[in-house]
């Protein structure tokens, strides 16, 4: 009898061993939005972020998309996705805005990219506004590396990062109101002091300038980087948008 015993928690130990493997590396499927009609800039971090994302997908086991057609921002399309990326520009239609907001409280999973978050007024989008807990205020010029510091070191996408880092040259916004300043926003990364003034023809003089957030009433990650062909260049920061993407994806 307790041989048998024995052998029947050996199988259930056995079967949730393998349940919580698959939890690990179950597979998800990503769609990643561009436009290839904006600021250079941004088309040419597009440009490295789609095959950066496509290598990560075959080693990491999820799928991954991307497409330049915004239109496919529909319910229908969304519902096969679990996560969606912005990387270059956001969407332009009531129908677009409509689909997204749906998607977002419905349980699915965004990462924005630098200029996915700018709006320069809280009526153009209010509801984005609210989920983003800001709008864009300003900008530092021209793009350059920046010390950032981490907040919240326990946090899944900041698995691996130092307290700090040096973050590649990038465009860097400012925001109003702070974004800290909602509840329900928990920021992850900061502009360190030592960078201020950062910028030389549009400086940002200092104080508390969040860089990557996300808003805990949905699975979101927004973060500044995104402007230029240097973002790629640091194994640091690679590894945060790695690890950024597999927490959205429900990876544990």
């Amino acid at each position: 009898m307790i041989p048998l015993m024995r052998f029947f928690c050996f199988l259930v130990a056995l079967a949730l061993t393998a349940s919580a493997a698959f939890g690990q590396n179950k597979s998800f499927q990503v769609l990643a939005f561009y436009s290839t009609n904006v600021e250079q800039d941004h088309v040419d971090f597009a440009m490295q972020a789609i095959p950066f994302f496509e290598a990560m997908a075959k080693r990491d086991n999820f799928e991954f998309k991307a497409t330049s057609n915004w239109n496919d921002l529909n319910p229908v399309v969304l519902k096969q996705y679990q996560v969606v990326l912005w990387l270059d520009e956001f969407p332009s239609t009531a129908a677009q805005r409509t689909a997204f907001q749906d998607y977002m409280e419905h349980g699915g999973a965004w990462l924005g990219f630098h200029i996915a978050g700018w709006m320069d007024s809280r009526e153009t989008w209010p509801w984005f506004a609210d989920f983003l807990g800001t709008v864009f205020y300003g900008n530092s010029w021209p793009p350059l590396p920046v010390t950032l510091d981490i907040d919240d070191p326990s946090h899944p996408a900041m698995k691996g990062l130092p307290a700090s880092y040096l973050s590649p040259a990038n465009e860097w916004y400012s925001w109003k109101p702070d974004p800290r300043q909602s509840p329900d926003i928990k920021v992850l990364m900061t502009l360190a002091p030592s960078n201020y003034p950062l910028g030389f023809k549009d400086t940002l003089a200092g104080g508390d300038v969040p860089v990557t957030w996300t808003n805990t009433k949905y699975k979101m990650i927004y973060t500044n980087m995104g402007h230029g062909n240097k973002i790629f260049t640091s194994p640091q920061q690679n590894g945060f948008f790695e690890a950024a993407l597999l927490w959205l994806g429900g990876r544990r």
